[in-house]
């Protein structure tokens, strides 16, 4: 077990912590206050993960800045979070639950997303596209594309299916420790016996790949 980090008067967002908190079954929980003075007690991970960051009042807040709340944009934005940062959504394990997450600029508020939305192409007819698909939810990363055009991007990704297991050439590449390059140039080699070989040979890479499976709900 890894040796307790005390949070007792750091801060995040706008949470400063006060102390600790009693766990939730095997959950280590915190004790915060808000800068608008609510108190309240969240998870170890939300809190330095920066999931949780103020009582909700950050939330209510922006709503009522931009006055978009109702928009299709920010129902975009909230989906992206959604599915990042919410381990109850539907497809958090193919989003956060493999570790793709939003920057901090967008996570923080949805004006700083709204700007780059309309200074990068949105339109109506246009959805969110991460150009690296298995990258996070970044500027650097993400475009307004058609859907053909998401399509296409999909496309261009190689899967690899191993004891009904389908990933791409960089998921594959993420499990066994080595690069896309290496394990696009193995896998035309040795065919899937390179990644059951690898499976077989490494107790991380076996546990990575139980890991993967768990996630899928395989």
């Amino acid at each position: 077990m890894g040796r307790l980090v005390d949070l007792t008067g750091k801060r995040f967002g706008r949470l400063t912590i006060i102390s600790r908190a009693p766990n939730r079954g095997i959950t280590t929980m915190w004790a915060w206050k808000c800068s608008c003075g609510n108190t309240g007690v969240s998870r170890y991970q939300d809190i330095v993960k920066g999931k949780t960051q103020s009582c909700g009042c950050l939330n209510r807040e922006t709503i009522t800045k931009h006055g978009m709340s109702h928009s299709r944009l920010y129902q975009i934005w909230a989906d992206m979070k959604n599915r990042c940062l919410n381990e109850n959504c539907k497809s958090y394990k193919e989003y956060g639950g493999r570790g793709i997450t939003i920057c901090g600029e967008w996570r923080i508020g949805f004006e700083t997303f709204r700007d780059w939305a309309y200074a990068n192409g949105y339109s109506d007819e246009l959805t969110i596209d991460r150009i690296d698909v298995n990258g996070d939810y970044c500027p650097e990363n993400c475009r307004w594309a058609t859907a053909a055009e998401q399509m296409n991007n999909l496309r261009k990704n190689v899967h690899y299916e191993v004891d009904g297991v389908r990933l791409t050439n960089a998921e594959w590449a993420r499990i066994i420790g080595v690069t896309p390059q290496v394990m696009a140039k193995e896998y035309k080699r040795h065919g899937d016996k390179y990644i059951r070989d690898k499976i077989a040979a490494s107790e991380s890479v076996k546990a990575n790949f139980a890991a993967r499976k768990n996630l899928l709900g395989l």
